[in-house]
């Protein structure tokens, strides 16, 4: 009976303790799930959190990009109202590389480093041509604008405004010039002496100098392919003479034809910026 008590006992006290330790287990058990179902909740949010930061990094860094890109075409007003952007004055840098130094030293402001591009670019156009060669033209270059002078015989019969045979030659060299820069402006001026002209189709002098000026423009148009936005034609009579007009041969040299190539400025920077 003794024996049966003892062996009774050590089972109820085997019994007890494993209960015990199956509660803790089962405790401990429910501590790691919640740990868990926490660290699930939390790995959830931080991964929105960094969703929404790198969401974040991502729309400042195309702001950046944008706001470089805005800066690089920004625009620049130079005192004369020509703009120019930040592309447009790199490329005028790397221009302005190949201007002698001299001239270079003294340019003070953007508007005289802007003429200096210019009139170095267009001083290579005309360098590149043989217009500077040719007998035929009286060619001056004045900062960023070329003058060209043709004699009226060159041209002309005497008193008409149609053009001869042998101003062919000459008006496809100026062509020639005229389309080889896109940003160039081509004043043609009419030029007479100071003797009266009125005849059917000619009223005056004013007549005269302005069909000569047209003669010409619609050859370069027609003929030679010269864009008409490009071209202006001018009539200045009588009135701007080169010498007194007191001998046929001092009159024979106010009789011209004046062509004045003008780069434009606005057209010229904007090609630049386009290249770059």
């Amino acid at each position: 009976m003794k024996k049966i008590s003892i062996v009774l006992l050590a089972v109820l006290t085997l019994s007890c303790v494993s209960k015990k330790k199956y509660i803790a287990l089962e405790h401990e058990n429910g501590e790691i799930k919640s740990e868990l179902q926490k660290t699930k909740v939390e790995k959830e949010d931080l991964e929105a959190k960094f969703a929404q930061i790198e969401e974040r990094v991502n729309s400042y860094n195309s702001k950046i990009s944008s706001l470089q890109a805005e800066n690089d075409t920004k625009l620049d007003v130079v005192e004369n109202g020509t703009v120019i952007s930040n592309d447009a004055k790199v490329k005028m840098r790397e221009t302005l590389k190949n201007v002698d130094p001299v001239k270079l030293s003294q340019a003070k402001t953007l508007k005289d480093s802007m003429n200096l591009a210019v009139s170095y670019n267009l001083n290579k156009v005309i360098s590149d041509s043989d217009l500077n060669n040719d007998e035929d033209f009286g060619v001056n270059i004045d900062g960023t604008v070329v003058m060209i002078s043709i004699a009226d015989d060159m041209l002309f019969n005497t008193a008409s405004y149609k053009l001869s045979s042998k101003a062919d030659s000459l008006l496809q060299k100026l062509a020639d010039v005229i389309n080889s820069e896109e940003s160039l402006d081509v004043m043609v001026e009419g030029h007479t002496d100071a003797r009266t002209i009125n005849t059917v189709n000619i009223a005056d002098n004013w007549d005269l100098s302005v069909l000569r000026a047209t003669s010409v423009v619609r050859k370069l148009q027609d003929k030679y392919n010269v864009a008409p936005e490009k071209l202006i034609a001018s009539g200045r009579s009588s009135y701007q003479p080169l010498v007194d007009n007191d001998t046929s041969k001092n009159r024979a040299k106010n009789r011209r034809t004046r062509i004045i190539i003008l780069p434009n400025i606005d057209k010229f920077f904007a090609l630049m910026a386009d290249e770059s």
